[in-house]
């Protein structure tokens, strides 16, 4: 007779992630405790979407690599975070999953991911180091952008509706948040 092996909360591993069933839903470990993160809306996707076309028109494809998700980020042996949205250098893409900070993520919210975006993941992003944290809500048509600044996120700007946003690190970028979601 076979023996189950039942986890309590808290004792999750990368080991134990990697062992879940391929079920199309998204899962996230922090320190220890698996996440799990329904399907996204079309709002979300079409937001999502956009986002990357619009990284994606200047993107310099030696240079760097966008990707969305589910592509696994692990900046710990205990920590997989999944964003929406993320910018790496080409060569820091490993064979399964990113481990050096990424220069850009971005999570859309949605109401089942709010509070963790606008949290928890901001301070673990912050903590690994991603120079640039942007969380775009498509129901408000609003960017917010972060910024790390002596290893703590500071507003570099919020736009909304019809207002750009334009940045040319790590690339020249040009976001309007109300064309993300039409």
């Amino acid at each position: 007779m076979e023996t189950v092996q039942t986890l309590e909360p808290g004792d999750f591993t990368l080991a134990d992630l990697d062992a879940l069933p391929d079920d199309g839903k998204q899962y996230e470990l922090v320190d220890g405790m698996l996440m799990m993160t329904p399907s996204p809306i079309p709002l979300h996707q079409r937001a999502v979407s956009q986002l990357f076309r619009c990284l994606d028109r200047n993107l310099p494809p030696d240079e760097f690599e966008l990707f969305f998700a589910p592509l696994d980020y692990r900046p710990t042996d205990r920590r997989s975070l999944q964003p929406d949205l993320m910018l790496v250098r080409r060569v820091d893409v490993g064979l399964t999953h990113i481990t050096k900070p990424p220069l850009l993520v971005i999570e859309v919210l949605s109401r089942a991911t709010r509070s963790k975006d606008l949290v928890l993941k901001r301070s673990l992003y912050e903590e690994a180091g991603v120079p640039s944290y942007w969380l775009f809500d498509p129901i408000g048509e609003e960017l917010t952008v972060l910024e790390l600044d002596n290893g703590v996120y500071v507003e570099r700007a919020t736009v909304k509706g019809e207002d750009a946003f334009e940045t040319t690190t790590p690339y020249d970028v040009r976001i309007i948040p109300a064309e993300m979601v039409r």
